[in-house]
């Protein structure tokens, strides 16, 4: 299994495409082919998360050898998560919730990225890379916190982390401020999360800057959702929860579900395609989204305009709108033709909008978009903390309120799973506030307090920790010295 560049170019093994995170043309690295799960539904029902992720991985990582693959992800899913099942699935209030917060930094993130660093050190390995690697990163509040978590104090690797400074909720800026390691780096930026995102890309593309890095000894690698090293992953928990669903007699191997994702750099919802390509019994792919309803104009229309007011919401991972991801299913829904998908990412970095044509947004039969409003997200916490005592964070909730608009306009009752991406731990006031006005006085922490006994679930070790850690990262810097920043941390 190869892969190649969504804008051309040759083809690299899986652990080159790790390594390089994004490709010399600035394309994104794709399976030449997406390959057929080689195991039956009802074999994944009787497997683990462990033995779940080896059968899928191994399917697309496959110049990594048995012994290298089982080695990452045996260290990856150990006891770092709460929970033995990894993402336990809830069924409430007619959907079933699968929870990918137990991780240690209760985010979907630690799915991915407790495996990347051990995916990206084989893939040095395998390379015979001598340079130190640099994870380079930009994250809207998720990512940030689980790659610096990942990656901290790993021989070889330094990570630099940039972040929009007004655009994170308080726990977590505070939980990558306070991250310990002698090779972490975290910057807020005099930005929102495009321009974070859009700086850290034009660092990756620019020849010169590499050459410094290359005769300092560094090279750039990415922890992104852009790299292939974290989509893998996530093809694995769509398997592995269709197998349970089908283990507790929810579903028949066979059956179809659908899988509604909470959608911001479309990451998430495109590994679910790929399992439904893959073979998974996946119907609808609903892409769920907040205020920022880029993607939902774009399933409606055709038409992908970013040239529009940004908002922030009370989801602020999903307060993206330039969807990275998205690239890989233009590509996709172009026939695989690089030269196609080339003009349009140049139309929108030109013009910040381009238009598909009407046989490809034939080809996107199998996505449902919508979103929720500020009002909405806040009324479905409520709703359903008074229907089923149950609290979902702003994200998740964004998702079930979208859910709940699908079947209204559809009538459609396939089994649905809901993906829910953090723990309402991570946005206690906009959680507590859905609920009841009355905690607005509260600080975060007599927030995280309140929200166990209202919730009935201990207060992750996650939050413990952060309530008195020192802050150990306070640089801050525009747009423009994004560059500046990472030569000083390199001592450049």
């Amino acid at each position: 299994m190869n892969y190649k560049s969504t804008r051309g170019g040759a083809e690299v093994t899986a652990s080159q495409a790790i390594l390089k995170g994004l490709a010399d043309d600035g394309g994104l690295f794709v399976p030449a082919e997406i390959p057929s799960l080689d195991h039956s539904l009802e074999e994944f029902a009787a497997m683990d998360y462990r033995q779940t992720a080896y059968q899928v991985m191994k399917l697309f990582l496959t110049d990594f050898t048995e012994e290298e693959l089982k080695y990452c992800i045996d260290h990856a899913y150990d006891s770092k998560f709460d929970t033995p099942e990894i993402a336990p699935i809830r069924k409430k209030d007619g959907g079933f919730y699968m929870e990918l917060f137990h991780g240690s930094t209760i985010a979907f993130k630690d799915m991915a990225l407790s495996i990347l660093p051990y995916l990206l050190t084989t893939s040095a390995r395998k390379n015979q890379v001598s340079n130190d690697i640099v994870i380079l990163t930009a994250t809207s509040g998720d990512t940030g916190k689980a790659a610096l978590a990942g990656f901290a104090d790993v021989s070889g690797t330094k990570i630099i982390v940039f972040y929009p400074k007004d655009g994170v909720s308080p726990i977590q800026q505070r939980q990558m401020v306070t991250q310990k390691g002698e090779n972490t780096f975290v910057v807020g930026v005099d930005g929102n999360f495009d321009d974070c995102q859009t700086g850290v890309k034009k660092m990756f593309g620019d020849k010169k800057l590499a050459e410094e890095l290359a005769a300092a000894g560094y090279q750039f690698s990415s922890a992104n959702s852009i790299n292939i090293g974290r989509l893998t992953p996530q093809i694995v928990y769509y398997v592995y929860a269709y197998g349970q669903l089908v283990k507790r007699g929810e579903i028949k191997a066979g059956d179809p579900i659908n899988a509604v994702v909470p959608t911001g750099n479309f990451g998430n919802i495109l590994a679910a395609y790929y399992a439904k390509l893959a073979g998974l019994p996946i119907a609808k792919l609903i892409c769920a989204s907040n205020e920022n309803k880029v993607l939902y104009d774009f399933f409606s229309t055709g038409v992908y305009n970013k040239n529009r007011p940004f908002v922030l919401t009370n989801s602020p991972s999903m307060d993206i709108l330039i969807s990275s991801n998205l690239e890989r299913l233009i590509y996709m829904i172009a026939g695989n033709d690089a030269d196609k998908n080339s003009r349009l990412m140049k139309e929108l970095g030109e013009k910040g909008v381009y238009q598909i044509t009407e046989e490809m947004k034939a080809r996107l039969s199998d996505f449902y978009g919508n979103y929720a409003t500020e009002e909405e997200t806040g009324a479905r916490i409520k709703s359903m903390y008074e229907a089923e005592g149950y609290v979902l964070d702003t994200h998740t909730a964004v998702a079930s309120a979208v859910y709940e608009k699908y079947r209204a306009e559809t009538g459609d009752q396939t089994t649905a799973l809901i993906v829910s991406t953090a723990s309402p731990y991570k946005f206690t006031r906009s959680v507590l506030n859905s609920i009841d006005g009355k905690y607005d006085a509260m600080t975060d922490f007599e927030m995280a307090d309140t929200l166990s006994s209202l919730s009935k679930v201990p207060i992750p070790a996650a939050i413990e920790e952060i309530r008195t850690a020192p802050v150990l990262h306070k640089c801050v810097c525009g747009v423009s010295e994004m560059e500046a920043m990472v030569k000083s941390f390199l001592r450049m």
